[in-house]
């Protein structure tokens, strides 16, 4: 697994304003999503070069878009690049339907750029065309064995729908749909030592009910235990997802894969006074420092988490409300709140 190192540039932000930036040496190990459901985003070049400014040396692409891999090309950023849902089922047909997808999407830039992950579906899990995921893995994975490209893992993203059980931690389970998915592709993770990519979000638990999911315990702020789960105290709903989709990893043959978050981030507005900037900038100031911490989760102490935020940019082609306000800068490539 690659090591990212948002390393060197790190905003220091003068005043309320956010105008001006200022720079301070660190080293971040940590990823950030580039979605482009926005009519108004700076180009893909112009993106590339803000993650190369600010050191931010991972980026998860949901799609082979062929404007940000060109732009990628010789700029060090580890990538994560995804198939799109919509293709899935063609592309379980046959071997040399993956073949062309490889050929198309990713071998023209294998010398250019480092492809972490390449991620079948996402959010897939359970659903319809969930089982058309393991199938187009496998052929990804001969490709990837012929190759000797062992550097790329072949993996999925499924989000807390596919969790029938998640609390207390130790009882998580998938439901039953996303059970008899799982249980083919866990192990074929295992074989390769490729981890299962996770989304974790704390804000929809504490927003879907703020009585009785506590702020602090959603924002990595609570001081003692909020939830004792046997031997296991848990300070913070993160931990407490992530523990939850690694038990249930355990009961369909997962006990030894190990996780990647793929998407976790706080809205900064669309819903009052639960997504403000302050809110926003209090969780994704605390999930970078419990990620570099390097801490683990309780059921995993001192585990690596490979993580990434949702996501660079706000973006206004997405449904209104919350989803157009994750974005950790504006289209206009200003900050939208202090992250340090």
């Amino acid at each position: 697994m690659a090591v990212l190192h948002w390393a060197a540039l790190i905003l220091c932000f003068v005043a309320a304003s956010h105008n001006r930036i200022g720079l301070v040496e660190a080293s971040i190990d940590i990823g950030v999503c580039y979605g482009m459901l926005g009519n108004d985003l700076p180009s893909p070049t112009q993106v590339v070069n803000l993650y190369k400014t600010y050191g931010i040396g991972k980026m998860r692409l949901f799609d082979p878009n062929p404007e940000a891999l060109q732009a990628l090309r010789g700029s060090q950023i580890d990538v994560s690049i995804g198939i799109r849902n919509e293709d899935l089922p063609s592309l379980a047909v046959s071997q040399d339907a993956v073949n062309s997808w490889f050929a198309t999407h990713a071998e023209p830039y294998l010398n250019d750029i480092v492809f972490n992950h390449i991620t079948v579906g996402n959010e897939i899990i359970p659903g319809s065309s969930g089982n058309y995921v393991l199938p187009v893995m496998q052929y990804l994975q001969k490709i990837l064995d012929d190759r000797s490209l062992a550097g790329i893992k072949v993996t999925t993203v499924v989000s807390g729908a596919a969790l029938g059980v998640s609390y207390p931690p130790s009882s998580g389970a998938f439901t039953l749909e996303a059970s008899s998915i799982m249980s083919g592709i866990l192990p074929l993770l295992a074989q390769r030592g490729s981890p299962l990519m996770i989304n974790v979000y704390p804000y929809f638990a504490y927003a879907s009910d703020p009585v009785n999911v506590h702020l602090d315990y959603a924002q990595f702020t609570a001081t003692s235990p909020v939830v004792q789960d046997g031997t296991l105290s848990y300070y913070n709903l993160f931990d407490a997802t992530v523990d939850a989709f690694i038990a249930a990893m355990e009961k369909v043959g997962g006990a030894n894969d190990d996780v990647v978050v793929s998407e976790s981030g706080w809205p900064s507005d669309g819903n009052g006074d639960l997504t403000t900037p302050e809110l926003a900038g209090t969780y994704n100031r605390n999930f970078l420092k419990h990620i570099t911490s390097k801490a683990g989760t309780p059921k995993r102490p001192g585990g690596y988490i490979e993580a990434y935020i949702f996501a660079m940019f706000n973006e206004n082609q997405k449904p209104d409300g919350v989803e157009q306000h994750f974005g950790l800068f504006h289209p206009n490539m200003k900050p939208v709140y202090p992250v340090f």
